[in-house]
């Protein structure tokens, strides 16, 4: 689950609550990492469901669990209980679908792991960097300070890519201006995709109540997403790279070649 969960639940404890024992209250707390204070104010406010009570006392099973993890979750994200409250009321019994939802949506795509490197391997790769270019290397994300001479590149091919150009005999500045750009276009696209989906894929699935039937189909539809829309990209851009290295290449051979 996920990392910023504060506690590592006690074996017993997670098989008690998958084998539908349940859990009691300070057991919940132990696997959730929420206090058993915070627990109870959060089933005052509405956002958890009431225990299963057996011998007076209080258990609580998967479903839970899952919803303090949600609740977690979208606390980091910057959710308020208000708005958690209104969110959990509009997805019924999903609590633990939703969590799926959220950290498979927002899981890193690609195969590729940020890459750490220092500020010697860098010079080495590229050389004396004016500052303004550093600056905006930084500014474009494509290299994060972590501080101590350290920086973070999160997609390594886009370095590799900048390398590459500076070894055909573009300069660094010209590079960073067409990644630039490239950027804001590739956001452009990003942002139509997702509407796309939520348009004709989320809302409808939504404003039905979140069909149980449903789920999986929605959870393969975001699985397939990110793929698909690369590959869409991908190919429109070949087809476009083609159509303008004909067309300026071609004007090119015949400023400079024609009678």
């Amino acid at each position: 689950m996920s990392a910023r969960l504060k506690a590592v639940p006690e074996e017993g404890d997670a098989e008690a609550a998958a084998s539908g024992e349940g859990l009691t209250i300070e057991q919940l707390a132990s696997e959730t990492g929420f206090t058993v204070r915070n627990i109870r104010a959060h089933q005052a406010r509405g956002l958890l469901p009431p225990p299963e009570v057996r011998a007076r006392v209080g258990y609580y099973g998967s479903e839970h669990v899952a919803r303090l993890q949600l609740i977690q979750e979208l606390q980091a994200d910057g959710f308020n209980l208000k708005g958690i409250k209104q969110l959990l009321e509009r997805s019924g019994e999903s609590a633990a679908r939703l969590l799926d939802v959220k950290q498979l949506a927002t899981a890193p795509f690609g195969e590729a792991e940020p890459q750490v490197y220092t500020a010697e391997e860098l010079a080495e790769r590229f050389g004396d960097v004016h500052p303004k270019s550093i600056e905006k290397v930084e500014r474009l994300g494509a290299l994060v300070p972590l501080g101590d001479g350290r920086f973070e590149a999160p997609s390594p091919a886009l370095l590799e890519a900048a390398e590459q150009a500076l070894g055909q005999g573009i300069s660094l500045r010209a590079a960073l201006a067409v990644i630039e750009q490239v950027q804001k276009n590739a956001k452009s696209v990003a942002d139509a995709f997702v509407r796309l989906f939520l348009e004709e894929v989320w809302n409808p699935f939504a404003e039905q109540g979140y069909p149980e039937e449903q789920w999986e189909e929605v959870m393969e539809s975001i699985r397939g997403l990110r793929p698909m829309a690369s590959k869409a990209l991908l190919a429109v851009f070949q087809l476009q790279m083609t159509r303008a290295v004909e067309k300026e290449f071609g004007r090119e051979i015949e400023r400079r070649f024609g009678g």
